[in-house]
C-alpha cells in the first residue's frame, strides 16, 4: 500500500509564510486548521471572513488582509485539504461538508476568542462555501462578497469531462505525486497562473509554486474537485439571505465572467462590480482596489 504523501511543513515550508506571525493552529471537528487572525480582535472592530479558493491557501490574502486590518478583525483560514490545514483521508471536501466543518471552527473561536463574522469574502470555491453556509443558517452576515465567485455548475463540454476527470484522478495516490514532480521545475506554476488570466509578482508565483510541489496539497485539491456539486447551490441561491457584491475580473479565463450577471438575476440584492484588467487572482494583483469595495459594502451593509 502506498504511503499518504507528506503535508506541508510549518517549520519548513512556513517558514518564510506571509503574515506568519498572525498564524494559529486551531483542532477541531478532526482537523487541524491553519488560521490567521490579522488585527486585534479586543478593538472591537468587525470581523470579516476570508475563504480562499481551490488550490490556494492564506498566501492568497498576503497583501489584503493587512489592508482590511486597518478597518477590520481579518480571520483566514486555510480550507480543509489545503495548505497548512491537517486534514484527514476520509474528511468530507464536499461542498456542505466544508461548510459544516468551517462552522465546527466558528464555533470554537467564537468561544474562545469571542469572534463572529459580521463580513465575509470568498474568492472562487471559497465564495460557494460562504454562500453555503449563509443559506444553511450556519453563518450569519450583514453582507457578503465575492471574487470570481464559482457560484454555478460548470456549462457545457467542460461540465461533462472535468468532474469525472477530477473523479478518476483523485481515486490514485500516485496522481498527486505526479502533479507535484511535474511542478517541481516552476514552469508548470507559471503556466498555471497565466492561463487564469492574472499576472502575479514573483512571490505569488512562488508560493503558489511551493503548494502544488506538495503531493499532499494537490490531493486534498482533486479530492475537494472530485466531490464538488454546484446545482443544489444554484437551485438554493434565490434564499441566500444578505447582500451580495460580486467582484468580476474582466479577464478571469477560470469563472466566466459572464457567469455574475446571471447570479445578480437570481439573488435579491446583489450587485455585479468589474474589476477591469484583472484576471481570476484578482485580489492578489490590485488589493487596494478590492480592500476599497470591501470597505463600501461594509459602510453600506
Amino acid at each position: 500500500m502506498t504511503e499518504a504523501p507528506a503535508p506541508l511543513d510549518w517549520d519548513t515550508d512556513g517558514a518564510d509564510w506571509p503574515n506568519r506571525t498572525a498564524s494559529r493552529f486551531i483542532d477541531c471537528g478532526g482537523l487541524r486548521w491553519h488560521v490567521q487572525v490579522v488585527g486585534d480582535p479586543t478593538r472591537g472592530r468587525p470581523v470579516i471572513l476570508l475563504l480562499h479558493g481551490t488550490g490556494a491557501a492564506t498566501h492568497s490574502w498576503r497583501t489584503l488582509a493587512p489592508l482590511l486590518a486597518e478597518d477590520f478583525t481579518v480571520v483566514a483560514p486555510d480550507l480543509p485539504g489545503h495548505g497548512f490545514t491537517r486534514t484527514p483521508g476520509d474528511a468530507d471536501l464536499s461542498l456542505p461538508g466544508m461548510a459544516a466543518a468551517l462552522s465546527q471552527l466558528l464555533v470554537q473561536l467564537h468561544g474562545s476568542l469571542g469572534m463572529a463574522p459580521s463580513f465575509a469574502l470568498g474568492h472562487s470555491a471559497g465564495a460557494a462555501v460562504l454562500a453555503r453556509m449563509c443559506i444553511d443558517g450556519l453563518l450569519d452576515l450583514r453582507a457578503l462578497a465575492g471574487i470570481n465567485a464559482a457560484l454555478l455548475p460548470l456549462q457545457g463540454i467542460a461540465g461533462q469531462v472535468f468532474l469525472p476527470a477530477a473523479k478518476l484522478l483523485s481515486a490514485s495516490s500516485l496522481v498527486p505525486r505526479f502533479f507535484a514532480w511535474r511542478a517541481a521545475g516552476g514552469a508548470a506554476t507559471e503556466r498555471l497562473i497565466r492561463g487564469t488570466g492574472s499576472i502575479l509578482d514573483a512571490e505569488g508565483v512562488a508560493l503558489y509554486g511551493r503548494l502544488v510541489r506538495n503531493a499532499a496539497h494537490v490531493s486534498g485539491v482533486l479530492r475537494m474537485m472530485a466531490s464538488w456539486d454546484l446545482t443544489p447551490l444554484e437551485r438554493d441561491l434565490p434564499r441566500l439571505p444578505c447582500p451580495l457584491l460580486l467582484m468580476v475580473g474582466t479577464r478571469d479565463r477560470t469563472v466566466r465572467p459572464g457567469d455574475a450577471l446571471r447570479i445578480r438575476d437570481r439573488v435579491p440584492g446583489s450587485r455585479v462590480v468589474e474589476l477591469a484588467g484583472l484576471g481570476h487572482l484578482a485580489h492578489e494583483e490590485r488589493a487596494a482596489e478590492v480592500a476599497g469595495h470591501l470597505r463600501a459594502m461594509a459602510a453600506a451593509g
